[in-house]
């Protein structure tokens, strides 16, 4: 884990926070061109009795409040688990420069698996895609946590 960026150790951190609250351990992280963190969520879907409580959206839509601003060009996001359609799509309309995301998700993914937002016709904004990166530390969270809930 310490060859990870700092973002991505960040967004793990926000996801380990996550398990603790009861939430699917989900992270994200969002920075400035410059490299420096504008917002840090993890998933809350359960605690603000909000399906759309993800991480990446509190990230984008703290980002969005600090910069004053509905779009994030010149932003990276970093997030633990390959964002749902949901997720892509917000990415897409925040414009959103660079997304890292750690492991795959083949049965909610909307970036690698799913609908692919990004390759979409009607889709607006591409990010650059960077996967894998923190993948094996990120899944192993997931598992632990969905054990730990049905008791193995």
């Amino acid at each position: 884990m310490n060859l990870l960026p700092e973002p991505m150790k960040l967004a793990l951190q926000e996801a380990r926070r996550a398990a603790q609250r009861g939430e699917v351990p989900v992270g994200a992280v969002i920075t400035d061109a410059a490299g420096q963190v504008l917002a840090a969520a993890g998933n809350r879907t359960e605690e603000l009795h909000d399906p759309t409580a993800h991480a990446e959206l509190l990230a984008i839509r703290a980002a969005c409040e600090k910069l004053g601003s509905p779009r994030l060009p010149g932003c990276d996001l970093y997030v633990t688990l390959e964002p749902c359609p949901m997720c892509a799509t917000a990415i897409s309309f925040a414009r959103i420069r660079r997304l890292y995301f750690a492991a795959d998700d083949p049965k909610m993914g909307g970036v690698h698996h799913g609908p692919r937002i990004f390759t979409q016709t009607t889709c607006h904004h591409a990010p650059e895609i960077y996967d894998g990166l923190g993948a094996e530390q990120a899944a192993q969270l997931l598992r632990d946590f969905f054990r730990q809930r049905r008791g193995d």
